[in-house]
């Protein structure tokens, strides 16, 4: 909203906000509105949000943003960076060999990591499968404990903690939405959880390697007022990414367990 403002002036757009409240048909209702509303462009924060706006309209323009990866949310095989048509927009994947890098700069004596993550969720998928290779590189053993919903979580949480060294969790929606739940159970368990954004990492991890959603949708903005004015083909307009990661860390979490990060990590704001 704000790069829209900034680029085309207060009075000259309309925004119209809704808010899916985590269920994930009412995207497609909101979708709906929206196009019986005649919107020049509609911005879907996360997956569900974006696909569902790509499967309801094939002409107005659709940017995602908070999306981690488009060849795996949109089925695009031979994926190359582009959507085309009518969708593009913004990932928030931050990269999967850094996340790995810290697990190991974190956790030297460490030798199993156990990766929780919902298997319905593609984006949490791509992830898992590279970050693996990362691991194993490292060598570290992997071992994946996936949940189909959140009545899943609390058993394969517990089974990660019984099996693992270290946990990670990527950019993953259910498990964002549940954070507490497995707060519950590493905590007690004294199990260290490196996460994939910040957001979990502020309810139940000790770190992660964080980008900036504002600096995210403020890219997207300026992307959205590209379009709207004539300047660029979404058609043509590549996936943008971050290009800056900060190393964060939860000192609640980490005083909890008792762990020391490096100088050059920063505090998570928990407020």
């Amino acid at each position: 909203m704000d790069a829209l403002i900034q680029e085309m002036g207060e009075d000259k757009v309309k925004i119209d906000v809704e808010n899916a409240s985590g269920d994930i048909p009412n995207c497609t209702t909101i979708v709906n509105g929206f196009l019986s509303a005649d919107v020049d462009l509609i911005m879907a924060n996360t997956t569900p949000a974006m696909t569902a706006a790509a499967s309801a309209t094939s002409t107005v323009p659709v940017l995602g943003t908070s999306v981690t990866d488009y060849g795996s949310a949109l089925e695009i095989e031979n994926w190359t960076g582009v959507v085309g048509g009518n969708v593009s927009g913004t990932s928030d994947l931050a990269p999967l060999d850094g996340q790995a890098a810290m697990i190991r700069e974190l956790f030297p004596e460490a030798e199993t990591v156990g990766i929780i993550f919902c298997s319905a969720e593609s984006n949490s998928a791509y992830q898992v499968e590279v970050i693996s290779q990362e691991l194993k590189k490292l060598g570290f053993e992997v071992k994946e404990f996936s949940f189909t919903d959140t009545n899943d979580i609390a058993s394969e949480t517990q089974s990660a903690c019984d099996n693992s060294d270290v946990i990670f969790i990527p950019t993953d929606n259910t498990a964002a939405s549940n954070t507490e739940a497995i707060a519950n159970i590493v905590i007690p368990a004294r199990k260290p959880v490196v996460t994939g954004e910040e957001g979990i990492a502020k309810g139940c991890g000790v770190a992660t390697l964080s980008i900036s959603y504002y600096d995210l949708g403020f890219a997207t903005g300026l992307q959205a007022a590209k379009i709207l004015k004539g300047e660029a083909d979404i058609a043509t307009m590549p996936i943008e990414y971050a290009t800056e990661f900060t190393k964060k860390f939860n000192p609640d979490i980490c005083n909890a367990l008792d762990i020391s990060v490096p100088d050059d990590y920063e505090a998570l704001s928990l407020d």
